[in-house]
């Protein structure tokens, strides 16, 4: 127990440890107090080091005791998740030690580096969130954290955030040591209500064998507990829609059209190119200017004993009511006007059962309301709402958590922690839009000589596709961890197991309230029409098992090995229950080293190598496993309906097509994924030092080097897996059905050689061919590298004012995004559009989304007067990479894959070049500025608190996404009656125009009152 061994980092954790050193003297001992009254207490070892883990995360008073009688104490100590604290009793000098002199109060001018962590988090305190202007998210906070950059606004509204280059939904979400995060696609999760958080870790790498099921970061909230001291508090927070500034305006840009270019099959041997609207350019895209939110939040805290230094109680409830107003753009010409609404609870008891066994219980909470309303036509002409045109849909999100938490200190060096979470989730949407017409998109594109006035023609409908009234989520979960501390280590082992079920999620293509309507028109500049029926509405299963073995070994008083492996078991279930995925034995090393280099935890030097490994989520099963729709009817039309924008006079082009054989069948889970399946995982390296400058500063770096091993995407190229096949000298007619039914896309491992089992026609046999990376036509397996270097000052808070500032460079490239593609906002989780075929990865090698090449965090607050207190962060970032999606080849008409069916580019060339991301230059830098004023009054004893934040001071709205589809549509080298033509691209009028813009200045007022 005198070794100077704590627990163990890691970014899921609700518990820390304090260690340090004391003089040397029979008898002593050192205890740490708690604020609900809860004591532990160890001897200091013959060295003169004590180390007391396991502690949960608050602040307690630490006392060192020599035959029961305390020498020196120091107050208001923090231990924050997975990290130690050091709290040396240099001060209780020896004679006091000897001979019981007075109690001395020891205190240190600047918080000692955590020696022992080989991680990279960072934590955000409750002190600190009263502090700093921070939106009221848990990826607002972790945006603080170096590496960190927010997702693309496809995804939850731009409310998502990513680690190191890593795409969104490969992320984890913890509270209280429960996971939870999104099951469905794992975008995002459950939050606590703002007042309940004690404590935000961010995660950014380098955790130990304990955790897992994360390659991106950890977003680990620890919320606050009852203490032998009675609180409570209410606030008030109100952003108002006047103070908002206006949002800017969206014009249509002015994009370059190409030159001619040679294209030997043309009739004229040329491919042309047309803007697709040459009236557009300079007009109004999306009229902004009134799409504003504003919003109210009303919560409301109290904790403490219900049986002094035995049963402790904490509840938390807040409700926020949003309203907002949205002009869609000129496609669409409507206007929503939203009213939303979300209350959370958080309460939690803590029982000290005995000195040596605690249980917490903790039950959450969340109901969200949103898309409430009305929406109605919008005149473009007069920028006016027009007439009412339907209610919106709602979508009503509710979840419930139940987690308990029972730890038991068996004997000094001997801890059992065991942990039960269950969670259920609804998620129904409500239709207010019970129109029975088919929704018409791309009305712009109408031909003109349909329009009597001019004005595209569109009905009431403003749904696709239909999400269903059913649909919930579940997960259950247990972990158990045991840790013994023998000699110079720690040794740990658990396990570590969660299932998830789903039901009625995705969405269906049949209108509930036109049961024969399984469709929706496009139109396209070509004067031609398709209809789409788009659904995949199903059920499915998931399992993550995991056991791990970790240990801390102290070899010297100055260095530290964290030393693990962990193995996970993910199993992906279809709807009937049939495993199609089933990752066994996936080991994962994690090794880390920690040096005290002056053995007073003034200077570390760390480092950290190991192994991430991924699971799909529920969501893998929705298009990959289970029955889906995806067809589309090419026509040409000489009509449309004044009344409903209906295409009329319909001449069927070609048969249905769905370019993935999504045509409504079964799936064999046997041959929609490869049999030999790895998940995805990278590797990570981080090296770094942290040194206290003086007495008021620290600085350091941290390089860190992030390489992704295997990723799992669906490939859609059945006729290579045929010419495989006649190679090995089968004949694919006799397996015809298998390669192009039900099963036409499968999962595989890109860059590897996956064995796929195809079925004959008859069921009775089946076959494995083996298709390399050359048989799928790649040039290259999965790629994602990421490498950064952070560099930081930090003046911790010392009574009067603290700041960090942290820059980080980046550099990010490969052919994978991830499990998600933020370019175009696809959301199907490992079955994006990049391997489907060989010709859409052409090109695909360039800069990465979520990385940011130079990245300056600032963030400060100073107390002005005990009254007064100012604060600020700024986040100033580089761009993202620009890209142009168009059609393939150098002729510039190429559509192997089928997919620019759809009516936009979704290859990496534009008019006959191949521009990978980035080439096509890079987003504006963005640097908002935040900044708080706080006022907490004398005469109510600073309980009463004052607050102004305003947020993007300088009203900065610079585009931070623009449309990468470059060519819209091409004629096929035919008019639409079908006479030969001259080959025509189109260029998209939006290309290169800005898809999402910076949110415009904001200000927050609140009062707050803390008893």
């Amino acid at each position: 127990m005198g070794l100077g061994v704590t627990g163990l980092a890691y970014g899921q954790a609700t518990t820390g440890s304090i260690f340090g050193s004391a003089p040397v003297a029979a008898g002593e001992t050192v205890m740490v107090q708690a604020a609900n009254g809860s004591t532990r207490e160890v001897a200091v070892g013959a060295d003169g080091r004590y180390s007391i883990s396991s502690l949960p995360v608050g602040r307690y008073t630490v006392s060192l005791r020599k035959d029961g009688q305390t020498l020196a104490t120091q107050e208001n100590v923090t231990v924050s998740p997975g990290g130690g604290t050091s709290v040396p009793f240099a001060a209780a000098s020896a004679q006091n030690a000897q001979n019981l002199g007075a109690v001395q109060v020891v205190a240190s001018a600047l918080p000692a580096i955590d020696v022992t962590s080989v991680n990279s988090s960072t934590i955000i305190t409750a002190a600190d969130l009263a502090k700093l202007p921070v939106q009221r998210s848990a990826e607002s906070i972790a945006l603080l954290a170096p590496g960190t950059v927010r997702g693309s606004q496809y995804f939850r509204g731009g409310n998502a955030v990513a680690f190191g280059g890593s795409s969104v939904s490969e992320n984890a979400y913890y509270v209280n040591g429960y996971n939870t995060g999104e099951p469905y696609r794992n975008i995002g999760g459950f939050q606590l209500p703002y007042g309940a958080i004690d404590q935000q870790e961010t995660l950014t790498g380098g955790y130990s064998a304990k955790y897992g099921r994360s390659d991106g970061g950890v977003l680990n909230q620890i919320g606050k507990r009852g203490t032998n001291e009675w609180h409570f508090g209410a606030q008030v927070v109100w952003e108002p829609r006047f103070l908002e500034a206006h949002p800017t305006n969206n014009y249509y840009g002015n994009p370059t059209v190409p030159a001619p270019i040679a294209n030997p099959n043309s009739l004229d041997g040329l491919t042309h190119y047309e803007l697709a609207d040459p009236s557009k350019p300079g007009t109004l895209r999306q009229y902004r200017s009134d799409n504003k939110q504003w919003q109210t939040v009303y919560s409301a805290y109290v904790g403490g004993p219900l049986i002094k230094d035995k049963l402790f109680m904490f509840l938390a409830a807040e409700t926020t009511r949003t309203n907002s107003t949205n002009v869609e753009n000129d496609d669409l010409s409507d206007v929503q006007y939203n009213r939303d609404r979300s209350t959370k609870f958080y309460g939690k008891l803590d029982w000290n059962i005995t000195e040596n066994n605690v249980l917490e219980i903790t039950a959450l909470n969340s109901r969200q309301t949103t898309g409430a309303g009305s929406t109605y036509n919008f005149d473009y002409s007069t920028q006016k709402a027009t007439d009412f045109k339907t209610p919106n849909d709602v979508v009503k999100d509710n979840a419930q958590f139940y987690i308990a938490h029972f730890t038991s200190y068996i004997a000094d060096n001997l801890t059992l922690s065991i942990l039960y979470g269950k969670a259920k989730y609804q998620n129904p949407t409500i239709y207010g839009n019970t129109s029975p017409l088919p929704f018409i998109s791309r009305a712009t594109y109408e031909n003109p000589a349909f329009l009597p006035n001019g004005v595209p023609i569109r009905n009431a409908q403003t749904n696709t596709s239909w999400d269903s009234a059913n649909a919930t989520n579940s997960s259950s979960g247990l972990r158990a961890d045991l840790d013994y501390k023998l000699g110079d280590h720690d040794l740990s082992v658990g396990i570590d197991n969660v299932r998830y079920g789903a039901k009625n999620q995705g969405p269906n293509q049949v209108n509930p309230f036109n049961p024969s309507l399984n469709y929706y028109w496009r139109y396209y500049p070509d004067n031609t029409v398709r209809s789409r029926e788009i659904g995949w509405q199903t059920s499915m299963t998931t399992t993550q098992k995991a056991y791990y073995l970790q240990d801390a070994w102290q070899i010297t008083p100055s260095l530290l090995l964290n030393i693990g492996v962990r193995n996970d078991h993910f199993t992906n279930y279809n709807n009937v229950g049939q495993a199609f995925v089933d990752e066994k034995n996936q080991w994962e090393p994690r090794i880390g080293v920690s040096w005290d280099v002056f053995g007073d935890s003034s200077f570390k030097i760390y480092g950290n190598v190991g192994r991430y490994y991924l699971a799909l989520p529920e969501n893998a099963a929705e298009r990959a496993a289970n029955t889906s729709t995806f067809i589309t009817t090419h026509y040409s039309y000489t009509g449309i309906d004044p009344t409903t924008g209906v295409p009329t006079g319909l001449t069927q082009l070609s048969p249905p097509t769905s370019p993935d054989g999504e045509f409504g069948l079964p799936k064999d889970p046997e041959q929609v994924t490869a049999r030999n399946l790895k998940p995805e995982y990278l590797d990570e390296f981080i090296a770094g030092f942290d040194k206290q400058l003086n007495e008021h500063w620290t600085y350091g770096a941290k390089a860190m080097w992030r390489d992704l091993k295997a990723a799992i995407d669906d490939e859609c190229s059945p006729s290579r897996i045929g010419t495989k096949m006649t190679a090995m000298g089968l004949n694919p007619n006799d397996y015809s059905d298998s390669l192009y039914g039900a099963a036409y896309c499968r999962l595989i491992n890109p860059g590897e050689t996956n064995d796929m089992l195809i079925r004959s026609n008859d069921g009775t046999s089946s076959v494995l061919v083996p298709m390399s990376m050359q048989d799928w036509g790649y040039t290259q397996g999965v790629k994602r590298k990421v490498g950064s270097l952070n560099l930081y000052l930090e003046h911790p808070f010392d009574g009067k004012w603290q700041a960090r500032i942290d820059y980080t460079y980046s550099r990010g490239f490969g052919n994978t995004e991830g499990q998600v593609r933020s370019d175009f906002g696809q959301a199907d989780v490992s079955k994006t559009e990049d391997w489907d075929s060989a010709e859409l990865m052409d090109g695909q090698n360039g800069e990465l989304i979520n990385t940011r090449k130079h990245q300056l965090r600032i963030r400060g607050a100073y107390q002005i007067t005990p009254e007064w207190l100012v604060s600020g962060t700024l986040l100033a970032q580089s761009g993202v990479p620009k890209e142009c999606l168009g059609y393939y080849g150098p002729a510039g008409v190429g559509d192997p894959t089928g997919y620019n069916n759809g009516g936009t580019g979704n290859y990496h060339w534009c008019h006959g070049v191949r521009i990978p991301p980035g080439r096509a230059g890079h987003t504006p830098w963005t640097k908002p500025l935040n900044l708080g004023v706080h006022y907490t009054p004398e005469f109510a004893d600073h309980k009463l608190a004052f607050n102004l934040d305003v947020f993007n001071v300088f009203n900065e709205q610079k585009a931070i996404q623009t449309d990468p589809v470059g060519e819209a549509a091409y004629n096929g080298g035919t008019d639409s009656a079908g006479n030969p033509a001259p080959d025509m691209v189109f260029i998209q009028n939006t290309y290169g125009g800005a898809l999402f813009y910076e949110t415009p200045r904001t200000v927050r007022l609140s009062v707050t009152y803390d008893y």
